[in-house]
């Protein structure tokens, strides 16, 4: 067994050298294959489409930052997905892996694969992103995760319509839509400046700096324009 896991781990080391041209390692570990939910990432995704996938969105990140220089990227060498049996969806941390709920994948109906890409999307998105360094709301931080998803053509069904909401914070689908807003106004660099800024540190007069208006009257603007 140990044999065998080396060389699996050789083999995703070649894939990730030769297939994505981004330099990353990315490794797919099912330790939920015993359940019903890993069995069906087994049968629906699969590991060699999710590190296409990773590979895929990590480019599709760097487009949406507009981080041609990789000085202007986060050093990362590994990407590491796990599928395991949790409840809830998905999660990254900072040792650059990414969790993803075999329990949830059992649960769901439909276009499975399509589903996976966007929490894939979502999630490494965490990854590359600046989180101005632990000060900013972390509602904003899911929006443009779900920013990218959205802009990479995999928002589900269920998501709330442009001008849904209550607050521009409200995080996820809600502020997902806010910042495509945003962005518009910015001709599709708002995000990418945004997130630039939140390298060293947060502040809400970066919506000001950017688009001349405060957070709060843009929202109001967002939701007028609705």
């Amino acid at each position: 067994m140990a044999s065998l896991a080396l060389i699996t781990l050789s083999s995703l080391v070649i894939l990730s050298a030769i297939g994505g041209g981004s330099a990353l390692e990315y490794t797919v570990t099912n330790t939920a294959e015993n359940t019903p939910g890993g069995a069906k990432f087994n049968t629906d995704v699969g590991a060699q489409y999710s590190r296409e996938t990773l590979d895929a969105a990590t480019n599709f990140i760097w487009g949406i930052f507009q981080q041609t220089n990789p000085a202007d990227r986060k050093s990362v060498a590994r990407v590491s997905l796990f599928i395991d049996d949790m409840d809830g969806v998905a999660y990254a941390n900072s040792n650059n892996e990414i969790h993803v709920s075999a329990r949830y994948i059992n649960g769901l109906s439909g276009d499975v694969r399509r589903e996976i890409t966007g929490v894939l999307y979502h999630e490494m998105t965490h990854v590359w992103q600046w989180n101005g360094s632990g000060q900013a709301p972390v509602l904003l931080i899911e929006g443009i995760a779900d920013f990218v998803r959205l802009k990479a053509g995999y928002a589900p069904a269920h998501w709330v319509g442009p001008g849904g909401g209550d607050r521009w914070d409200q995080g996820y689908d809600v502020t997902a839509r806010f910042l495509d807003y945003c962005d518009g106004l910015r001709s599709g660099s708002f995000v990418a400046e945004l997130n630039k800024k939140m390298r060293g540190g947060y502040s809400p007069i970066f919506f000001q700096e950017l688009l001349g208006k405060s957070v709060d009257t843009l929202w109001a603007d967002y939701k007028a324009s609705t």
